[in-house]
């Protein structure tokens, strides 16, 4: 049924692309909006304004929970989209036909609806790809799978560390936290059965780090999780930025985050994602985690916190090399491995940006991006620019426009120019007079457990 059904797209497309189609310019004489559904079941949501420029922006949404509602998206927000169309971009995206870890339908389904859009309004004079947190990871499936159908890419808080390397970054923390502060529980951590069966695991940690935030002690084993999985201290952009070396503080935002990774993606999420996968497709056997921690930004805020509590740090990190390890599937690996990593390989642009202060996807993807990218030779395609502001994905609609522009600039002329973060604060602002405009030179610290298609070793890693 699979050939059978690739087939049939297949000839769908080259029908489609086949048929005469209408000039942009002149593919609508009013404002058009247009909802319908594809073939596989997902919706897809078309806006296109009466004085179209000729571009259309194919956009990728994040992470929805399996069960959840799950609408078609062409935009991250209302703001966003009103300006856009207001400058003539035709605005398209599609639902997804499953919700959760979705790569597998989310790629195909977007070219469906970009498909879609060419048979009723023509063919765009420039197509580009742009997405949010997971939809970040869609979008640069996009580009390094089907660079034809493109003209660059722009991935936005985007999980570009791959599939494996995020799912094994989750693992990390919680694997810290069963072992320093549940020592000999039965919470399991992996190849969790059902969703029934993560809530429970869920519950249970979360109960287990709700207690220890109480003392000491468990505050700074909390910070040595939050260390490995490099969870900022300031991640909430409605409380201050604690200052420099605010250690209380800066835990309190951590323990934050780390209880909304144990409620969501360490358990819940992952299970989802193992029922597609086939199995566990995270490992952390062969891990040193001293050298992890030795190379996280926040070493220093842990090794302070532990002094305060009078605990030695070198005894629980040799707790942690003496605990059993979490063994990986192979199967799982491989189907992770084959539908959500990158080879860095980029034939278009790709412009990303992302917050300094992302807990959820961790501004360190980015160097696991680059890692793939440096090796592949792509460099010269890939620019990657930081908003100085905590949270996930909390860009003003000018940030996001802006990055859009720039990206745009590079199609045009072959080469980055106005790229620096004073150029992209410029064009924030002229592109909404009101929008926050916090571009600043980062350079993020490296990810904890990069893997990625250039780098053949990264292949026989896990000790299955």
């Amino acid at each position: 049924m699979h050939r059978i059904r690739t087939r049939t797209l297949v000839a769908v497309a080259a029908l489609l692309l086949a048929a005469p189609v209408a000039p942009a310019a002149h593919a609508a004489t009013e404002d058009v909006h247009v909802e319908g559904r594809l073939p596989s079941g997902a919706t897809y949501l078309m806006d296109v304004p009466a004085d179209w420029n000729g571009t259309v922006l194919l956009y990728s949404h994040g992470y929805t929970p399996a069960g959840a509602p799950n609408p078609a998206r062409n935009a991250p927000d209302d703001t966003t989209k009103s300006l856009l169309l207001h400058q003539g971009y035709a605005l398209i995206g599609s639902s997804y036909a499953t919700s959760g870890w979705a790569v597998t339908e989310a790629v195909p389904d977007q070219l469906a609806t970009l498909d879609a859009f060419t048979a009723r309004f023509g063919r765009a004079g420039r197509t580009l790809a742009w997405g949010t947190s997971y939809g970040g990871l869609v979008t640069t499936a996009l580009a390094e799978r089907h660079a034809s159908r493109l003209a660059g890419s722009l991935s936005m808080c985007g999980l570009v560390q791959g599939g494996v390397a995020n799912w094994n970054s989750t693992l990390d923390p919680v694997f810290a936290l069963r072992t320093l502060l549940a020592p000999g529980s039965d919470i399991p951590l992996t190849r969790l059965p059902s969703q029934a069966a993560a809530t429970e695991a869920s519950d249970a940690m979360t109960g287990v780090v709700t207690g220890a935030q109480r003392t000491p002690e468990g505050r700074a084993r909390i910070a040595l999780a939050a260390a490995l999985h490099n969870i900022p201290g300031w991640n909430d952009p409605s409380q201050p930025r604690p200052a420099p070396t605010d250690w209380d503080a800066q835990q309190s935002g951590q323990y934050q985050a780390v209880v909304g990774l144990v409620r969501f993606p360490a358990f819940v999420w992952r299970q989802e994602a193992e029922s597609r996968a086939g199995g566990s497709m995270a490992w952390n056997t062969g891990v040193d985690y001293r050298a992890l921690l030795q190379r996280s930004p926040y070493l220093k805020e842990v090794e302070e916190l532990y002094a305060k509590a009078g605990l030695s740090l070198r005894s629980d990190l040799n707790a942690l090399d003496k605990a059993p390890r979490v063994r990986a599937d192979a199967k799982a690996v491989r189907w992770m491995s084959r539908t959500s990593t990158f080879t860095g390989r980029l034939t278009k642009p790709q412009l990303n940006i992302h917050t300094t202060g992302d807990a959820l996807i961790p501004v360190q993807s980015e160097s696991a991006y680059r890692r793939a990218a440096t090796a592949a030779g792509s460099t010269p395609l890939l620019r990657q620019r930081y908003v100085d502001n905590a949270g996930h994905c909390t860009f003003s609609p000018g940030e996001q426009i802006a990055a859009l522009h720039t990206l745009e600039d590079r199609i045009t002329h072959g080469h980055w120019r106005d790229s620096d973060p004073a150029d992209l604060n410029s064009r924030a602002v002229q592109a909404d007079p009101s929008s926050a405009a916090r571009y600043v030179p980062y350079v993020p610290a490296s990810y904890p457990r990069p893997y990625d298609r250039s780098h053949p070793s990264d292949a026989h890693r896990p000790r299955l």
